[in-house]
Protein backbone atom coordinates (compact mmCIF):
# COMPACT_ATOMS: atom_id res chain seq x y z
CA UNK A 1 0.00 0.00 0.00
CA UNK A 2 1.33 3.44 -0.86
CA UNK A 3 0.41 6.51 1.07
CA UNK A 4 1.41 9.93 -0.20
CA UNK A 5 3.63 8.24 -2.79
CA UNK A 6 5.66 6.40 -0.11
CA UNK A 7 5.85 2.59 -0.23
CA UNK A 8 5.86 0.28 2.78
CA UNK A 9 9.66 -0.07 2.72
CA UNK A 10 10.24 3.71 2.48
CA UNK A 11 10.26 6.55 5.00
CA UNK A 12 10.75 10.26 4.64
CA UNK A 13 11.74 13.28 6.69
CA UNK A 14 11.42 17.00 6.08
CA UNK A 15 13.40 20.01 7.21
CA UNK A 16 11.75 23.30 6.41
CA UNK A 17 13.01 26.88 6.50
CA UNK A 18 16.75 26.17 6.41
CA UNK A 19 18.55 29.52 6.24
CA UNK A 20 20.58 28.91 3.07
CA UNK A 21 19.97 29.13 -0.66
CA UNK A 22 18.72 26.05 -2.48
CA UNK A 23 21.77 26.07 -4.80
CA UNK A 24 24.17 25.66 -1.87
CA UNK A 25 21.96 23.03 -0.26
CA UNK A 26 21.77 21.09 -3.52
CA UNK A 27 25.58 20.74 -3.59
CA UNK A 28 25.44 18.81 -0.30
CA UNK A 29 22.43 16.79 -1.47
CA UNK A 30 24.38 15.66 -4.55
CA UNK A 31 27.20 14.33 -2.34
CA UNK A 32 24.97 11.82 -0.52
CA UNK A 33 22.33 10.93 -3.13
CA UNK A 34 22.04 7.14 -3.54
CA UNK A 35 24.48 6.26 -0.73
CA UNK A 36 23.82 3.80 2.10
CA UNK A 37 22.89 5.57 5.33
CA UNK A 38 26.07 4.75 7.26
CA UNK A 39 28.27 6.01 4.41
CA UNK A 40 26.14 9.17 4.01
CA UNK A 41 26.47 9.94 7.74
CA UNK A 42 30.26 9.73 7.46
CA UNK A 43 30.30 11.98 4.39
CA UNK A 44 28.15 14.60 6.11
CA UNK A 45 30.11 14.53 9.38
CA UNK A 46 33.37 15.31 7.62
CA UNK A 47 32.01 17.78 5.08
CA UNK A 48 33.22 21.37 5.34
CA UNK A 49 29.94 22.82 4.08
CA UNK A 50 27.97 24.77 6.69
CA UNK A 51 24.62 23.22 5.73
CA UNK A 52 25.86 19.64 6.12
CA UNK A 53 24.82 19.72 9.81
CA UNK A 54 21.21 20.42 8.83
CA UNK A 55 21.25 17.63 6.22
CA UNK A 56 22.74 15.24 8.80
CA UNK A 57 20.01 16.18 11.30
CA UNK A 58 17.31 15.47 8.71
CA UNK A 59 18.95 12.17 7.72
CA UNK A 60 19.09 11.01 11.34
CA UNK A 61 15.43 11.98 11.71
CA UNK A 62 14.56 9.82 8.70
CA UNK A 63 16.54 6.91 10.18
CA UNK A 64 14.65 7.32 13.48
CA UNK A 65 11.36 7.34 11.55
CA UNK A 66 12.32 4.10 9.80
CA UNK A 67 13.33 2.44 13.04
CA UNK A 68 10.43 3.60 15.20
CA UNK A 69 7.47 3.91 12.83
CA UNK A 70 8.06 1.13 10.28
CA UNK A 71 10.48 -1.24 12.08
CA UNK A 72 12.91 -1.25 9.15
CA UNK A 73 16.48 -2.53 9.69
CA UNK A 74 18.89 0.41 9.79
CA UNK A 75 21.72 -1.56 8.14
CA UNK A 76 19.78 -1.96 4.88
CA UNK A 77 18.65 1.67 4.47
CA UNK A 78 19.89 3.84 1.63
CA UNK A 79 18.98 7.30 0.36
CA UNK A 80 16.43 6.71 -2.38
CA UNK A 81 15.63 10.38 -3.01
CA UNK A 82 16.88 13.66 -1.63
CA UNK A 83 15.81 17.03 -2.92
CA UNK A 84 15.59 20.64 -1.89
CA UNK A 85 13.45 23.53 -2.94
CA UNK A 86 12.93 27.22 -2.39
CA UNK A 87 11.07 28.57 0.60
CA UNK A 88 10.50 32.24 1.33
CA UNK A 89 13.07 34.98 0.80
CA UNK A 90 13.51 37.70 3.38
CA UNK A 91 14.04 41.06 1.77
CA UNK A 92 16.16 43.66 3.56
CA UNK A 93 17.50 47.04 2.53
CA UNK A 94 21.07 48.31 2.87
CA UNK A 95 21.93 51.96 2.54
CA UNK A 96 23.65 52.86 -0.69
CA UNK A 97 25.52 55.93 -1.87
CA UNK A 98 23.79 59.31 -2.23
CA UNK A 99 20.73 58.27 -0.23
CA UNK A 100 19.85 55.28 -2.40
CA UNK A 101 18.99 51.78 -1.20
CA UNK A 102 20.39 48.39 -2.13
CA UNK A 103 18.37 45.17 -1.72
CA UNK A 104 19.61 42.25 0.38
CA UNK A 105 17.93 38.89 -0.31
CA UNK A 106 18.12 36.25 2.41
CA UNK A 107 16.79 32.96 0.97
CA UNK A 108 15.43 29.94 2.86
CA UNK A 109 15.16 26.34 1.63
CA UNK A 110 13.23 23.13 2.30
CA UNK A 111 14.81 19.66 2.36
CA UNK A 112 13.16 16.26 1.86
CA UNK A 113 14.87 12.89 2.31
CA UNK A 114 13.32 9.54 1.32
CA UNK A 115 15.01 6.38 2.61
CA UNK A 116 14.35 2.89 1.30
CA UNK A 117 15.14 -0.50 2.77
CA UNK A 118 16.95 -2.90 0.47
CA UNK A 119 20.06 -3.00 -1.66
CA UNK A 120 21.26 0.34 -2.99
CA UNK A 121 21.54 0.43 -6.79
CA UNK A 122 25.01 0.99 -8.21
CA UNK A 123 25.76 4.51 -9.34
CA UNK A 124 26.46 4.82 -13.02
CA UNK A 125 29.36 6.98 -14.12
CA UNK A 126 27.69 9.75 -16.11
CA UNK A 127 30.87 11.63 -16.95
CA UNK A 128 32.10 11.13 -20.49
CA UNK A 129 35.78 10.64 -21.05
CA UNK A 130 37.07 12.33 -24.18
CA UNK A 131 40.45 11.68 -25.69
Amino acid sequence: MTRYGIKDNQVRAFNKMIRISHQKLNLVCDMVRGLPVDRAIDVLKFSKKRVSDEVLKTLLSAVANAEHNKNLPVESLFIKEIWCGKALTMKRIMAGPRGSARPILKPFSNLTIVLESGVAPEKKNTKKVTK
